[in-house]
């Protein structure tokens, strides 16, 4: 090749697929694929449904089994209550997620976008299965599109776009139920609707949002919008797991005449991979940011290399030091230590939100106050506490002293009882005997005990005199 042709090779880097030489959108009408790996994502689209739209009514002890309540900063993962006071355990996860998101991806690649992300699978799996059995092929859409407005093409287009916005409606009712809970939603729909006016707006705010990404944004949110989508490409390394063309196999690709010797590379040229392909892109151009690892281009060159009789596997799994060696995918020591780590930090996660208290106290002795006299040789402290219960359920709670005797002694109060979802203050003396208190300030420990068990143990400080 001359300078000229490796320029115009190399020229489509220069965009994103769906944007032409010009700037004008470049509309995608991506042929259904049909095969193995298709099947495959037919059948976890149908688990990630059936989980995603079922999560909200799952309970258990009548909690919710997730909830995001950003509104009022309660966070509930499997049944157990976050507060902002357990911002620790969010600080470890933010920086465990973002670990995992860079060992996944060096490792991986975009198998999370091809495979589980919330785009892709109603894009690729929903809208567009739908899209096609009303409009037809791309073919056929092409034509709609280009066609007039007559009856039919009026027809067509309000069937879709009404399952569309119907489709968004119900995605955002679910999505508001991960964040309010789905009791709320269900008392929201049966209350007047003057009572919600807020809650309602964006209700609908929402659902013109997916809308309008699954009706004309579409895979522009992977190509440009999404940040993932745009760090990935500098995450991989020479051994990241990708779709990936065979092109010492391929080339010189040509196409492929019946009953003669084949002297040219496997590549048929048929195109097909392009055809099927999401984002508009041909994978044997190499690797490519706008390449969401969604294995349609996969499923259509197997069908056609058993067609021509050639082998399959022309574009795979595989990463690009094992096409450059011939090698088939294969977990290196690095993979396997990198899917290591991911397991620890999973397991270190999930040992912290299971033995996280379900109770938080917080005692310190009340501002201002010095120690009071009491008879008997006794000395007095005011503590105020504050005790968060993170349940949804009632119960007592008794504070004891761990490390001194002494007695403590509630204001206005026989016990202590945690109201559900509540903060409480209370107020109390620590009453310790002299010879008890060896320095000015001693160190003591208080135990909040439930049901006779110890579930926390607070530490404070007793003021005494000089001594």
């Amino acid at each position: 090749m001359d300078l000229d042709e490796l320029e115009h090779a190399a020229s489509y880097r220069d965009r994103v697929s769906t944007v032409t030489e010009k700037g004008a959108r470049n509309w995608v009408y991506a042929l259904k694929p049909h095969g193995k790996f298709y099947n495959y994502r037919n059948i976890l689209t149908a688990f990630y449904l059936l989980v995603f739209f079922g999560i909200p009514f799952i309970k258990v002890n009548g909690m919710p089994f997730v909830m995001f309540n950003v509104l009022e900063g309660k966070f509930i993962l499997f049944s157990k209550i976050f507060w902002p006071q357990d911002f620790y355990i969010f600080a470890i996860a933010m920086i465990a997620f973002i670990i995992f998101i860079v060992l996944f991806t060096v490792i991986y690649g975009r198998l999370f976008c091809g495979w589980v992300c919330p785009q892709t699978i109603f894009m690729e799996m929903v809208f567009r299965p739908i899209e096609w059995l009303i409009e037809g092929s791309p073919g056929e859409q092409k034509l709609l599109n280009n066609g007039p407005w007559n009856a039919k093409k009026i027809g067509k287009k309000t069937l879709k776009h009404f399952i569309f916005f119907a489709i968004s409606f119900l995605i955002a009712n679910t999505f508001l139920s991960y964040i309010l809970g789905v009791d709320k939603m269900i008392k929201i729909i049966e209350e007047p609707l003057s009572q919600h006016l807020a809650l309602f707006f964006g209700l609908i705010f929402f659902t013109f949002a997916f809308y309008g990404v699954f009706a004309f944004v579409r895979e522009i949110v992977c190509t440009t919008i999404c940040p993932y989508g745009r760090l990935q490409g500098v995450m991989f390394d020479k051994d990241t797991m990708q779709i990936t063309y065979d092109y010492k196999r391929g080339e010189q690709r040509g196409k492929f005449k019946k009953n003669e010797q084949r002297v040219l590379g496997d590549c048929i040229d048929c195109h097909q991979c392009v055809n099927v392909c999401p984002t508009g892109i041909d994978i044997r151009n190499g690797s490519q940011l706008d390449c969401v690892g969604c294995t349609a281009c996969i499923d259509a060159c197997d069908f056609m290399m058993e067609k021509v009789g050639l082998e399959k596997g022309l574009i795979r799994y595989a990463s690009e030091n094992g096409i450059a060696e011939g090698k088939k995918l294969t977990f290196t020591p690095k993979i396997k230590a990198y899917s290591v780590l991911l397991l620890i930090l999973m397991v270190i996660l999930s040992v912290l939100m299971a033995t996280r208290n379900d109770v938080d106290s917080h005692i310190t002795r009340t501002g201002g106050q010095l120690y009071q006299e009491l008879p008997d040789n006794k000395l007095s402290n005011l503590y105020n506490a504050k005790i968060i219960n993170k349940t949804n359920k009632e119960f007592p709670v008794e504070l004891k002293l761990e490390n001194v005797k002494g007695e403590i002694k509630l204001v206005g109060k026989q016990y202590i009882s945690l109201k559900g979802e509540k903060i409480h203050t209370e107020t109390f003396f620590i009453i310790l005997d002299k010879k008890e208190i060896h320095d000015r300030t001693t160190k003591i420990k208080v135990g909040v005990y439930r049901d006779g068990k110890k579930i926390q143990t607070v530490k404070t400080n007793f003021l005494g005199p000089f001594i």
